[in-house]
């Protein structure tokens, strides 16, 4: 979630490795794509209807019931034209006719009145979002999972959580109806500036039980547990719970069939932070004591869990082992239904990109009016640390503007083919001998030197330890290829990543969309693409999903300073039809910052200077300049 520190080393050194040499052992065969037929991408839809116009947010009180219910949260999120990013989806698998998708969702961060410049004060939550489709993905109905704060709707009482925020959206269904969400909870309901860093899931079931009819499984809300609490300290200093994921098993295997796994990572004031997990084996009414899974390691991040056909499973995650310079994706396998987990294992090591600079001091002030939104304020770092730039006190040397980014693993199984013993990994690390000097502070690998991103795809049995690739799922002289993801059902692999080809200024020195020359020209530069992987792990089928190219850096975060794009796109598969979802900034509106000599990334705001040389906060934050939106097609 935004804010929350993504600890890596620094002081790469330039080397190659696993992605070049790591000895790899073949496997026989892998399975041919099997009888689901991938489906046709068609135009983009809208997830996230907060703009005029649109079907607005609609409470899930209301959805189930049909007994009206509205509030301040939702008649905002009608309206907003609010920021949504780190989207998640998730495809029914008895009815693929059924999409859900969430993301972190600000539609009603200006809920609640205004100051005495007429500025709407962004005091409102910050929540997941529920956004459901019931013909395919074609439209989708926007709501908010309930238990957000001013939730009165008679689903508020099943909401058993403590924190004013929510994020880190994750989503999966099991075999009987019932869909499940996690999520990162971070605010002080008290408005102070302790951060709780909880973990919770919320379950949703089909009201007329697992009988009823499948057009409405995962429709009602049932119930949200807390599964892990952090300490509330201000400014992340206390135990820090983040970096979610979620599966559920619909195998045929009866001894495990309908657990629920969540796992997150556990980061520390002090530093360092581990992979824990908890289960549940009652659908999602309690949830087992966390576990610890890394006992020899302390810098890792970012668990995915993978559920094979015969209920093996596999949690992997991105960890920094001791004081190497690498990256390595490593696992951990449990055999009895999540009630242990082998030791961890490494499956591959790889340079990871991630887009950083140094921090450039500014004698602009920022804005001392009401819109640095709780939870947001980007802390600077350490020379070298500076994780996403923008203007003002967000402003790098460089002089570049960008987006937070980095590589992060992420895993899947195929729970309907029990005899399929892989798991499937896509990452997206910096092309080995791609480094090149970059001219500035800006930096890939380190501060000042750059390189290309691409996604490489491995497959590997958990439990023999086999292994194929890594390979390059489709290899291209241009462009980077960020924030990938895969899933994998009934014999086909399928796989998404946002994609710069398409950008008029890309370099490998660069961030994407920004081109050459200090304060150089900002450009519509990422499209989400999506393909399918051969036998031999290469990408098949590939094809562009967006019908508009984004610009990713508006600065729309931190009073209007910074851009960010969340930290992943989503994709999932279930009965032969494909859904892929990603952050869209094709409805932003371009406008002019007073408080900067210059336009580039600056989204439409209103602000009046005072006498004494400070500003006013923005008093049309609904105007568009803030329309980050979640958007999604079918995938192959």
């Amino acid at each position: 979630m935004r804010g929350t520190p993504l600890r890596r080393p620094t002081g790469r050194r330039l080397r190659l490795l696993a992605l070049a040499g790591v000895p790899l052992a073949a496997l026989a065969a892998l399975p041919a794509a099997g009888p689901a037929a991938a489906s046709t991408p068609a135009a983009d839809v809208r997830l996230s209807n907060d703009a005029p116009g649109t079907t607005g947010y609609v409470s899930d009180y209301t959805a189930v019931t049909g007994q009206p219910y509205t509030d301040a949260a939702l008649t905002e999120c009608s309206r907003a034209r609010g920021r949504q990013n780190e989207p998640a989806v998730a495809v029914n698998p008895r009815n693929p006719q059924v999409i859900v998708g969430s993301s972190n969702d600000y539609c009603a961060t200006y809920d609640d009145g205004a100051d005495a410049d007429g500025a709407p004060l962004p005091v409102g939550p910050i929540w997941l979002g529920y956004y459901r489709s019931e013909n395919g993905g074609a439209s989708f109905r926007s709501s908010l999972v309930p238990g957000y704060p001013g939730d009165t709707s008679p689903y508020a009482a099943r909401a058993q959580v403590r924190t004013a925020s929510a994020g880190d959206p994750v989503l999966a269904w099991d075999g009987d109806g019932r869909l499940f969400a996690g999520s990162e909870s971070s605010g002080d309901p008290a408005g102070s500036k302790k951060t709780f860093g909880d973990e919770w899931v919320a379950t949703y079931e089909n009201p007329g039980g697992v009988g009823g009819a499948t057009v409405n499984d995962g429709k009602e809300f049932r119930r949200s547990i807390t599964v892990a609490k952090g300490s509330a300290a201000p400014n992340l200093l206390g135990v820090f719970n983040d970096k979610t994921a979620i599966a559920a098993d619909r195998t045929a295997n009866a001894a495990t069939r309908g657990n629920v796994y969540f796992a997150w990572s556990r980061f520390t004031g002090n530093g360092g932070s581990n992979i824990y997990l908890v289960r549940s084996t009652d659908h999602g009414a309690t949830f087992s004591n966390p576990m610890l899974l890394t006992t020899s390691e302390n810098d890792v991040q970012d668990p995915d869990i993978a559920i094979r056909g015969d209920g093996t499973v596999t949690v992997t995650w991105d960890s920094s082992i001791g004081k190497s310079d690498e990256d390595a994706v490593r696992y951990a396998v449990s055999t009895d239904g999540g009630a242990s987990f082998s030791r961890p294992r490494t499956l591959t090591t790889y340079v990871s990109y991630d887009a950083q600079d140094v921090s450039a001091p500014t004698a602009e002030a920022p804005t001392s009016g009401p819109d640095f939104e709780g939870g947001e304020e980007t802390a600077r770092e350490a020379a070298g640390d500076a994780r996403d730039c923008g203007v003002l006190e967000s402003a790098c040397a460089s002089t570049y503007i960008f987006f937070r980014r980095t590589t992060s693993p992420r895993s899947s199984a195929d729970q309907a083919a029990p005899a399929n013993p892989l798991v499937y990994v896509v990452l997206e690390p910096v092309v080995p001998g791609s480094q090149v000097p970059t001219g500035t502070t800006y930096g890939a690998v380190e501060s000042g030197v750059g390189g290309q991103s691409a996604v490489y795809a491995m497959a590997f049995d958990p439990l023999t330890g086999a292994k194929q690739g890594p390979v390059r799922v489709d290899p291209q002289a241009r462009g980077h290829q960020l924030f990938a993801d895969v899933v994998a059902d009934s014999g086909v692999v399928h796989v998404l990543w946002w994609d710069s080809r398409n950008d008029p200024c890309y370099s490998p020195a660069r961030p994407v969309g920004n081109c050459a020359g200090p304060n150089g020209a900002l450009t519509p530069s990422l499209d989400a693409f999506a393909g399918t992987l051969s036998p031999a792990l290469t990408g098949t089928g590939i094809t562009r999903l967006t019908d508009v190219t984004s610009n990713p850096n508006w600065d729309q975060f931190s009073g209007r300073t910074v851009p960010f794009a969340g930290d992943y796109l989503w994709i999932d598969s279930a009965g032969g039809r494909t859904f892929a979802t990603w952050t869209d900034y094709r409805n932003t509106v371009a406008g002019d910052d007073p408080r900067t000599a210059l336009t580039r990334g600056d989204v439409l705001q209103c602000r009046t200077q005072r006498a004494d040389g400070t500003f006013t906060g923005d008093t049309c934050p609904r105007a568009g300049g803030l329309d980050q939106d979640i958007y999604g097609d079918l995938s192959p």
